[in-house]
This record gives structure tokens, C-alpha cells and sequence, in this order.
């Protein structure tokens, strides 16, 4: 069963082709790769996707319903989260206060909201923090956190930015496990990742971008093998 639905989507900036008619479709409860050098495009096309930059032209398809344009706050309150490359915590509120604000998208009732994070906490490993302020926690623990705000908002898909950019070589393996967890509990995964081990670990199914375009979708097997992806990223394992 398809979760999302993409269709010759396509944003320019100025002259600049960020997105170029890009097709592609997200089975439910599976794991989507998403790989390319830096300027590939895929952190614009995670931005179109949840309504943080209007598309030019296309199709989106969330669960049959067009998303198309709707603004990031409707597309989360239907079930997509993300978490960015760039941390955005709020800085100088506790682990729990920020992970209750993601709860607040889908729960009124503040007792239920701040439970439901404590949950969401003790899932992400995080529970003995929560009463840190989020400038308190480490890069690796900032990731959880980002996780943790992203999975507050109850998402059948999960839209993930590089979650082990930055981070020590040690705190890598947890974040991968996590990733996993949550997979298992059925939230369907589109993942940016530079580490091609990774991405190739964890995903069912990859998307490789190049200049704003689509060069390969298939299994990792598969594009492994593609001389297109081996010419414009494998060779080269850098990305942004």
C-alpha cells in the first residue's frame, strides 16, 4: 500500500533548478533512502514535501489526500513529522517541555500530552535528561531529542535529515537502532543519510538525486550497481 505519492514534482529558485520533475512512490511501513552530492536537492525536496517551500508544479499524495501547498502545521497535523540537519531545539526549555510541544499537535489535554512524552523520552533513551534544558545535551543527545519532538506528533511517515550528521563515530550505531525502533512500530521512514553503509543498511528502497533531478530508484543492490549513482555520489561519499 502506497503512504506517499510523488509526481513530477519541481521548485526553482531564480534560474536555479532545485527540483526537477521528480516521480516516485513510499510503500507503507517501509524505509525510503534518499542519497546525492551536495546540491542534489534533497533537502528541498523534504522542505516541498512538508510545506516548508511551495512546489512550482506536481502531485503530492499523502494517504490519497493532495498535500500539495498546504502549510507545514496542516501536513504534520495529518501525520508527516521531520526532524532537520539543522537542530532546532528550544534552546533554554527542558527535553520534556520541548517534546510536549510536538505533543500539543495532536493532544489538548496537557496531562495526557506531557505522558505521552514522558514516553516518547523513555523511547528515544533519553528519560534521566528530561529535565535538562535542551542547550544542556550533547550533539548526540540533540539528535534524540529531534527524534523524540518529531515522533510527539503521532507520524505514519517520518521525514529524517542526516540524524547521524555530526555526530561522534561511537554515537552512530544507537541512532541507527533507533531508527529501526521506529520502523518497527510501523512509521513509515524517508531518510537523508551521507553514510552509504547506513543507507544501505536501513533502507528498503533508495532515491538518488543529482542536480535537482532523479537519476535512480531501486533496491540498494540496485543502485549500488548504477553507474549513474557510482558517477555522481559513490565515488564521492561527502554530502550536505
Amino acid at each position: 500500500m502506497k503512504i506517499l505519492t510523488v509526481e513530477n514534482l519541481s521548485r526553482a529558485f531564480g534560474g536555479i533548478k532545485a527540483n526537477e520533475d521528480i516521480s516516485f512512490e513510499v510503500e507503507k511501513g517501509k524505509v525510503l533512502g534518499v542519497i546525492g552530492p551536495n546540491g542534489a536537492g534533497k533537502s528541498t525536496l523534504f522542505d516541498l514535501i512538508t510545506g516548508y517551500t511551495k512546489p512550482d508544479n506536481g502531485k503530492i499524495l499523502f494517504e490519497n489526500k493532495n498535500i500539495f501547498g498546504l502549510k507545514p502545521d496542516k501536513i504534520s497535523g495529518l501525520g508527516v513529522g521531520r526532524t532537520f540537519q539543522k537542530l532546532k531545539p528550544f534552546a533554554d526549555q527542558t527535553l520534556l517541555e520541548n517534546v510536549m510541544i510536538g505533543a500539543f499537535v495532536k493532544e489538548n489535554n496537557i496531562k495526557k500530552a506531557r505522558n505521552d512524552a514522558l514516553e516518547i523520552i523513555e523511547f528515544v533513551d533519553l528519560i534521566e535528561k528530561r529535565h535538562h534544558f535542551a542547550r544542556e545535551l550533547s550533539t548526540g543527545q540533540r539528535k534524540r531529542l529531534e527524534m523524540a519532538r518529531a515522533m510527539a506528533i503521532k507520524p505514519k511517515l517520518l521525514l529524517m535529515d542526516e540524524v547521524t550528521g555530526g555526530v561522534d563515530q561511537k554515537t552512530i550505531p544507537g541512532l541507527v537502532e533507533l531508527i529501526k525502533k521506529m520502523r518497527n512500530l510501523g512509521v513509515t521512514i524517508i531518510t537523508i543519510e551521507h553514510n552509504i553503509n547506513i543507507i544501505m543498511e536501513i533502507s528498503d528502497s533508495i532515491l538518488a538525486l543529482d542536480q535537482g533531478k532523479k537519476i535512480a530508484f531501486g533496491s540498494p543492490k540496485e543502485i549500488q550497481n548504477n553507474k549513474k549513482v557510482i558517477d555522481a555520489y559513490l565515488g564521492t561519499v561527502d554530502d550536505a
